[in-house]
Order: C-alpha cells, then structure tokens, then sequence
C-alpha cells in the first residue's frame, strides 16, 4: 500500500510509469497488479482483506486436512488398511 501510494505520488508529479517502477524497485506488471488489487482499498481495508485471506486460507488447510482424514477413515471402514 506505501509503494503504491508513493507511486501515485510520482505519476502525480508528471513522471511516467517506466520510471516510477524503477524508483520504486517494481516491475510494472507489479505495478498494475497492486494497483487493481488495492487501488480504491483504504488501509484499514488493505489490512483487513490481507487478514480475511490469511483466515481463509488457514480454513482451506483445515478442510483438506479433514478430507484426507476421511478418505483414510473410509478406506479402513472397507477394510484396505
């Protein structure tokens, strides 16, 4: 979010997206990818989506991790263990 605000900053100030990449230490596809991820995010909302995905993808390990007990439970269950 600082970067991105930093380069919106830049291109404020006239320079053109080739040169603010290279200040910033970015690719421009960096650049745009940030930009359409979180260019209308405020920060709170920045933070909260970063959360919301860590979350997400601690519940997405927990159902693989339960579907695998179940498929090791229904293998015991037909007797192949």
């Amino acid at each position: 979010m600082r970067k991105l605000r930093e380069a919106e900053l830049l291109l404020g100030q006239g320079k053109d997206i080739t040169a603010v990449c290279k200040e910033l230490d970015v690719s421009e596809q960096t650049y745009y990818r940030w930009r359409s991820q979180y260019g209308g995010l405020k920060a709170d909302d920045a933070k909260r989506l970063r959360e919301l995905e860590k979350e997400n993808s601690t519940l997405k390990r927990l159902l693989a991790d339960a579907e695998l007990d179940k498929a090791a439970l229904k293998e015991i269950a037909r007797g192949n263990f």
